[in-house]
């Protein structure tokens, strides 16, 4: 039978029994309990209608079987079936997490990435600033989402914005709001996004992005919980909760006179930071497994087949691999697997075919030599040909300049700021390693 400290997670008519025992007592236990454990409902053989009750009330219904032909699918909205092999339980219990984290919730198996969860949730239940720190494509807005859902403002709204997408000209109106003719164009009043996220949480993704005639506007409206938005002579009060997000190292921005240190000290009052994907190799297989769910076609019956699990030889190509890009690269990864794999039955380690990356520049910042794509069986697109050759003409002219950004960036013809966001998008694809050329 179940050990009763389960039963939450494991409620259904047609009690589990003791068939699915192992799985369940090595998974089990890990989970978060209000946020994950009390949402899913395992049953053994779950009838179609039992579990569209379940999925109506806003929980996970997972049905479970042994078989000798492992398969995850999606049945529909909060109703997933997951048939696995006894004798490949680390497999099966990677499916298990990543069918509980359904709906837009963190994907964790590693112990680091575990204890991170916890911490975070206990952040959720104050109302404190939080400083999100780790490498592009960790996954720093899942878990922005994460604490504003477990907090007291889970009812209000979740804005986030990219501070470095934004046109700068037009930042402090998209931010702070706008009276009507306040500047050219400006027909209309504009909220502002502090506004909009009134009551919730303002994620403020690439914080370090922000240009410096702002940061003392961002100060104040921290401080004071109040913006004053352009063309206005009176303050307006707001009550958001600020969430920023870096892949950048701020300290080190502090002293090279891009980040106030004032604003440093009001955001870091709790940071978290999200180790590389390489780093906690744990998570690997149940965040596979989770965009298997995802991007696989749903499972109807008379349908084509598709790949409804991933074999062990392609889990261990998976865990071998350096993931420069981090959770983004997997995704594509899973996403050109599923599509190579047509009607198998399973992602096979012939399936997995990985990004093409620019040669990482060295440790003092500077390419080594001109980049060279990378040969894989994968065409590329122009869009993909056009983003290496910008890269290789910013490391090329980062080489020329000693990894000078500003004398980089006028040789180029670009604004420092274009500069700096063209360096983060590289890193993000993994053509340069964390930090480098900041």
């Amino acid at each position: 039978m179940i050990d009763p400290a389960f039963e939450g997670a494991a409620k259904a008519a047609d009690a589990v029994g003791g068939a699915h025992d192992i799985l369940i007592g090595m998974t089990v236990p890990l989970m978060g309990g209000s946020w994950q454990r009390d949402r899913i409902v395992l049953g053994d053989a779950m009838p179609a209608a039992m579990a569209a009750g379940i999925a109506r009330s806003g929980r996970i219904a997972i049905a479970l079987a042994h078989a000798c032909v492992p398969r995850l699918a999606l049945n529909g909205a909060g109703r997933v079936s997951l048939s696995y092999d006894p004798a490949q339980l680390p497999a099966a219990r990677a499916a298990l997490i990543a069918t509980s984290a359904q709906g837009g919730w963190p994907v964790a198996g590693d112990p680091q990435s575990l204890a991170l969860l916890t911490l975070a949730e206990r952040i959720a239940a104050s109302d404190i600033p939080v400083l999100l720190e780790g490498p592009t494509g960790t996954g720093k807005e899942v878990l922005a989402r994460f604490v504003h859902r477990l907090s007291a403002r889970a009812s209000g709204p979740f804005v986030a914005v990219n501070c470095a997408a934004m046109p700068e000209a037009m930042l402090e109106a998209l931010l702070f709001g706008h009276r009507k003719g306040a500047f050219t164009g400006a027909a209309e009043a504009g909220e502002g996004l502090f506004r909009a996220a009134d009551g919730g949480t303002l994620l403020l993704d690439e914080i370090g992005e922000l240009p410096l005639a702002l940061q003392s506007k961002m100060l104040r409206a921290l401080q004071e919980g109040e913006i004053l938005p352009l063309g206005a002579t009176k303050p307006v009060k707001v009550d958001v909760r600020i969430i920023a997000a870096t892949n950048r190292h701020l300290a080190t921005e502090v002293e090279a006179g891009r980040f106030r240190e004032d604003l440093l000290y009001r955001l870091n009052v709790f940071p978290l930071r999200l180790a590389a994907l390489r780093d906690r190799a744990g998570d690997i297989a149940p965040l596979a497994f989770a965009m298997l769910l995802r991007h696989a076609p749903r499972f109807v019956a008379g349908a084509p087949a598709h790949p409804g699990w991933i074999a062990a030889d392609a889990l261990a190509a998976l865990e071998a691999h350096a993931w420069p890009g981090n959770v983004r690269e997997l995704e594509n990864v899973i996403r050109r697997a599923i599509l190579l794999a047509g009607d198998a039955e399973a992602i096979g380690a012939q399936h997995i075919v990985f990004d093409t990356a620019v040669r990482p520049i060295a440790a003092n910042g500077v390419a080594e030599a001109a980049a060279q794509p990378a040969r894989t069986g994968a065409p590329r697109s122009l869009s993909d040909v056009a983003f290496a050759s910008e890269a290789r003409a910013i490391l090329e002219t980062l080489g020329r300049h000693g990894g000078n950004r500003a004398a980089t960036a006028r040789s180029l013809g670009i604004s420092e700021r274009t500069l700096r966001y063209r360096l983060a998008s590289m890193r993000g694809a993994g053509m340069l390693a964390a930090g480098g050329a900041a």
